[in-house]
């Protein structure tokens, strides 16, 4: 059984709950009105799409399906910030197992003189979190409005979902569909931090409407990259986002349950009643040392990082995504080039993949302020038998898992306005799925 890396434990020894934030695909409605597997995006700002440019695949220019939409609201680490993740990805078979056939969007709107402010910085942040052995403790209550347990409660009840109802009075079931009460943190409720910026009548609706253009902002601005002084990025091509009716048959939709990840503790497993053991000495040396061999070989050829992926995810068969920002994701081979770009990092054991000084990052740099990238989320595979449960036969996606790397300062595209929606592309590392493993 492989070493788990947990934070944290119950009351008794017989699970481990880790930082790790895990997601589960359901029909019915979970109290998440925002993020979901499948179906068609649901934009930031409602009717703010992305430049066309970011909707189709690079290999064949084709338009993508849609894969995941997550809401990335983090009040603790960015007050004032509405953040959206998106998966897409190319449904055309001749793209499998090409770069550019999965894509990653970042959406994010910063209330008006909150930019800049309270950011924290990359290096400052991973020196700290390794004192702090639960720096995601509030992740639920981030993501999605509701309280995670305490200790006290997990104990009591190990694998109670801290999503799924309110653990208090005073969080209504829908975190989403009410503004937070005056005098409460407005950012505890990732209703819409704009909200208690500036009061909204039908005088200012119409005249945001009248400084809004139908996409993005025309006049390009810089977001005072304070981290960076690499030449800024040149706009984006503003080509219209395309109709729905363009895009492919969108995959099924699914409401996203979250729960932290718990890990049952290892157990030493029972000897078969057919076992029987070489008590007279009717091994041979040679036959001993040919078992040793055998042996040696198999280990040798064993990929123990997938391995320790597989073992990992039995414990929560059913999870499409894990989600940890600032973490480590969860590799599903050392050998290809994400493995390899990723796993000295995620094996230092700092459970980072940004290095402790905070100088050099295993991913690319953000390219729109040249901050580095951290961690925040992955699919697993159980994603694909999810969105692909309504399709006939046996050929599908191949992916074994897709981490995306986002902007550790969170930062707004420059080529939209201050409160404004900005779309940006994110860094995609997709692990694909090894022949010789399936099945």
């Amino acid at each position: 059984m492989a070493d788990y890396d947990s934070d944290s434990s119950g009351g008794e020894d017989d699970y481990t709950e880790t930082n790790v934030l895990l997601g589960f695909a359901s029909k019915e409605p979970t109290g998440d009105s925002i993020s979901h597997l499948g179906g068609y995006p649901i934009w930031l700002g409602d009717s703010t799409a992305p430049s066309g440019a970011l909707s189709k695949c690079k290999v064949c220019n084709d338009l993508l399906t849609l894969l995941l939409e997550l809401n990335g609201d983090l009040p603790e680490h960015f007050p004032g910030h509405e953040r959206r993740l998106y998966f897409f990805s190319c449904r055309r078979k001749t793209c499998r197992r090409k770069e550019g056939s999965i894509r990653g969007i970042r959406a994010t709107r910063v209330a008006k003189g909150q930019e800049g402010k309270n950011v924290p910085k990359v290096q400052e942040a991973t020196a700290s979190q390794k004192e702090e052995k639960k720096p995601q403790a509030n992740i639920g209550e981030s993501l999605f409005g509701v309280t995670a347990p305490s200790a006290s409660s997990t104990a009591a009840s190990p694998f109670a979902n801290p999503f799924s109802t309110p653990s208090a009075a005073k969080a209504p079931a829908n975190p989403f569909a009410v503004p937070s009460a005056t005098g409460v943190n407005p950012f505890s409720v990732p209703s819409s931090p704009l909200a208690t910026t500036k009061p909204t009548s039908p005088t200012d609706t119409a005249t945001t409407a009248s400084t809004l253009p139908e996409t993005f902002a025309q006049k390009a601005r810089l977001n005072s990259p304070s981290v960076s002084t690499t030449t800024p990025t040149p706009p984006r091509p503003h080509a219209p986002w395309p109709s729905q009716s363009a895009f492919p048959p969108p995959y099924p939709t699914y409401h996203l349950d979250a729960d932290y990840e718990a890990l049952s503790a290892p157990s030493t497993p029972a000897i078969p009643p057919t076992a029987r053991m070489d008590v007279d000495g009717e091994a041979s040396s040679a036959g001993a040392s040919s078992s040793k061999e055998d042996k040696e070989a198999f280990e040798s050829t064993l990929d123990k990082t997938f391995q320790r992926f597989a073992d990992r995810l039995a414990h929560n068969p059913e999870q499409v995504l894990r989600y940890e920002f600032r973490g480590a994701p969860l590799l599903y081979s050392r050998t290809d080039a994400v493995g390899r770009l990723l796993a000295p990092a995620v094996e230092a054991g700092a459970g980072k993949v940004t290095t402790s000084g905070g100088s050099v990052s295993v991913m690319p740099r953000c390219a729109n302020c040249g901050a580095e990238r951290v961690f925040e989320v992955q699919l697993t595979p159980h994603a694909i038998a999810e969105l692909e449960a309504e399709e006939m036969g046996l050929e599908g996606m191949e992916w074994g898992t897709v981490v995306l790397g986002v902007c550790g300062r969170d930062c707004a595209a420059r080529d939209v306005g201050e409160g404004e929606v900005g779309y940006l592309e994110e860094w995609v590392g997709v692990q694909w799925e090894e022949v010789a493993k399936r099945g």
